[in-house]
């Protein structure tokens, strides 16, 4: 059974969108780099490093660079990749030493909604830092910009 602390140190965030864009053009602004470097992150992050193996054992390296200039990596492995369907990867935010801050697992569906898609996008965090309670606490926030980023993206 969780303790009250373990499960403040975990946080699962679950959003639905739907896009105007049909669902192959979503697909590819999940899995071509060049894309996802142009929307991925809150709003006022940049993405400097983008690197996307897509495939099941394939990496996933992106680097978010905040206001405050400094960078936030992430590094994970695609677990599951059904084209234009499902993706399901591990997310792992590490300091820039490498250390595991926060450890967990995204899963993105693309499904058809009329001439759109809908996109349902889970992901889950445990943290594994000290610090990682205030990391955690920005979940909601910060997948709700970047899915609002993708949609201008799509967009424009």
């Amino acid at each position: 059974m969780n303790t009250a602390a373990e499960l403040a140190n975990e946080r699962t965030v679950v959003i639905v969108r739907e896009l105007a864009a049909p669902r192959a053009l979503v697909w590819k602004a999940w899995t071509d780099p060049a894309h996802m470097a142009r929307w991925f992150g809150p709003r006022m992050f940049t993405i400097p490093e983008c690197r996307l193996d897509v495939r099941v054992g394939g990496a996933l390296w992106i680097v978010m660079r905040g206001p405050d200039g400094n960078d936030y990596p992430m590094k994970g492995v695609f677990r599951e990749v059904i084209e234009n369907e499902r993706l399901v990867f591990t997310n792992i935010a590490v300091d820039t030493q490498g250390r595991h801050l926060l450890e967990g697992e995204t899963t993105v569906i693309f499904e058809n909604h009329g001439a759109g898609t809908q996109l349902i996008v889970r992901a889950f965090a445990k943290g594994v830092a000290p610090h990682a309670p205030q990391m955690l606490a920005g979940m909601q926030e910060g997948w709700s910009q970047t899915l609002d980023k993708l949609g201008e993206a799509l967009d424009a």
